[in-house]
């Protein structure tokens, strides 16, 4: 199946969407502004936005979330745009604004927008990856479109199978071409993400895979960030030339993000004390097993951020100008760090939307410049909700994020 054949084309979606692009630099100024000023308010309030002074407000599903206490000027308007999914796990945006989720159980790649209706947007099964092994934390997880889909027609997928994780290329509805073979699998620590960096390059993420001694191994892939070229090959400028690795010393990275100077974050699952958020060094050794969290040996890199595992446990990562958005876990939050020019911690770490969906996946910044979660309720390990899983919008009200 050509996947021109599924996706609407640029004269057919022509229509107000929540994805038509508003200029770079004031959506990015603009939701970075409200996000820096949650970080220095003592709360937060959530509402529905007030309507676009150049005209009418999107019509989307009235926000889930009603205002609460906390005297802040900022709004944030939280609309369910998905429901009942299984386990969504991969965010990714085609060109006309149509975003890629996969799910993990399922094996099934989705389409969510661009059309909508009343309830959210439209939701279409575009494949299922026959060749994934679900069980555990294993299964299809991380996706990423190229760079060049607009004449390529290509996106990733990372996958597990009963013998390892892989890479695979992709157009949608054909079969999956593995690039990378051989990455360590179990049923837990998986790793899975999935992003092109600013450099143009692929970057994976990689679990221990329940072997802690695989990360420190420079010959095995697993408890890794990989980086490659698009056919799989090893980057040009990898720390060792022959070598996908680009950092070790891990055990279990879901969630990656890089900010406006190119410097790459990643959030990191520790054992039972620490999760981490670290700035990923090329060639950098991040401790993992001999250490968790912060350490006392300057062979391994500290890293910038640890939390308890009970209030972060955090997976997907996104970068929204200098706020680094983590969404987490067992922590069932999102944790917003902001970053100085010099990717360092500025101020206090604050938490958002705290118990309120739950299980919190992935994090993205939508091309509108809205940013979307994912919840992961029903992995196992949660609570779900009638209406779970869900993807969620949230918009800034201060600056009209996601508005036309």
């Amino acid at each position: 199946m050509r996947v021109n054949a599924r996706l609407p084309s640029r004269r057919q979606s022509y229509r107000w969407s929540p994805y038509r692009r508003p200029s770079r630099r004031t959506t990015t100024a603009t939701v970075a502004a409200s996000l820096t000023a949650l970080l220095l308010a003592g709360g937060c309030t959530f509402g529905e936005p007030e309507p676009d002074q150049a005209g009418a407000p999107p019509t989307f599903p009235a926000p889930t979330a009603t205002p609460t206490g906390g005297g802040v000027d900022q709004q944030i308007a939280v609309t369910v745009l998905a429901s009942g999914l299984a386990v969504p796990w991969g965010v990714a945006f085609l060109p006309d604004g149509a975003a890629l989720v996969t799910e993990r159980d399922s094996a099934r790649i989705l389409q969510v927008g661009p059309g909508s209706s009343t309830d959210g947007l439209d939701v279409t099964e575009v494949q299922t990856i026959d060749q994934a092994d679900s069980g555990g934390e294993g299964g299809l997880l991380g996706i990423a479109v190229s760079p060049e889909y607009a004449t390529d027609e290509t996106v990733f997928i990372y996958y597990s199978t009963a013998q390892d994780n892989r890479i695979a290329r992709l157009t949608l509805g054909g079969e999956p071409e593995p690039i990378v073979t051989g990455i360590p699998v179990s049923g837990i620590h998986n790793g899975g993400r999935l992003a092109f960096g600013p450099d143009g390059f692929l970057y994976a993420t990689t679990g221990d895979a329940s072997d802690t001694g695989l990360s420190q191994d420079p010959e095995s892939l697993g408890g890794k960030i990989l980086r490659m070229t698009p056919d799989g090959e090893p980057a040009p400028g990898n720390p060792t030339a022959d070598s996908l690795v680009w950092s070790f010393g891990h055990r279990n990275v879901q969630g990656i993000a890089w900010d406006a100077q190119d410097r790459l974050y990643a959030t990191e699952f520790g054992q039972s004390t620490w999760d981490e958020i670290n700035l990923i060094e090329p060639g950098g050794n991040y401790g993992w097993p001999q250490v968790e969290g912060t350490g006392d040996d300057d062979r391994y890199v500290d890293p910038l951020v640890v939390w308890p595992t009970e209030e972060s446990s955090c997976s997907g990562a996104a970068m929204v100008d200098r706020v680094l958005v983590a969404a987490c876990l067992r922590g069932e939050r999102l944790w917003l760090v902001e970053m100085t020019d010099d990717g360092t911690v500025f101020g206090q770490p604050r938490a958002l939307l705290t118990e309120e969906y739950g299980r919190l996946r992935t994090v993205v910044q939508a091309p509108d410049g809205s940013v979307w979660v994912t919840t992961s309720n029903t992995d196992g390990r949660g609570e779900p909700a009638p209406e779970d899983d869900r993807i969620l919008r949230l918009v800034f009200a201060d600056g009209g994020a996601g508005r036309s």
